[in-house]
């Protein structure tokens, strides 16, 4: 089973201390990711890292909301926000426990929040669900990219 892990920073949120939010030009201390990144190894190592990403904070991203037949664009910061995702491992574990359980070894910072999804495989849905998904220009370009 696949599960995405949502790391939520503290300082990616709107309640964070000013001294201490992801503001313009902002990068985590070194310290910090070297931290994660030996996280991420053990993760690959275990072969349950699939991919992983940090995102930049939510002052350089958009929303685009779809409400009544009509698109509103709205770029970043987002004050109504009360949760911002900072980045994401998609991992492979056997079971919801499991990728609690990757979690619960990240070095996260106080305040920090990781929330874990379990990935919806297509053999989750009905036949009809399947087949309207199921379009060979969209597999084979996401084939072709992981094969890059």
């Amino acid at each position: 089973m696949r599960f995405m892990m949502m790391m939520i920073p503290r300082v990616y949120q709107p309640d964070a201390p000013p001294g201490e939010k992801a503001g313009e030009g902002f990068a985590p201390p070194a310290e910090a990711v070297a931290r994660m990144t030996k996280f991420n190894e053990e993760l690959a190592n275990a072969g349950a890292l699939i991919a992983l990403d940090g995102l930049h904070p939510r002052s350089k991203g958009a929303r685009i909301a779809f409400s009544g037949g009509k698109i509103n664009v709205t770029d970043g910061p987002f004050t109504e926000a009360k949760e911002v995702i900072g980045g994401y491992w998609m991992i492979e574990a056997k079971s919801k426990e499991e990728a609690v359980g990757w979690a619960r070894r990240c070095p996260a910072s106080d305040g920090d929040v990781i929330e874990v999804r379990q990935v919806f495989e297509m053999s989750d849905f009905p036949l009809d669900v399947r087949e309207a998904a199921d379009n060979p220009t969209v597999k084979a370009r996401i084939e072709k990219r992981k094969a890059s």
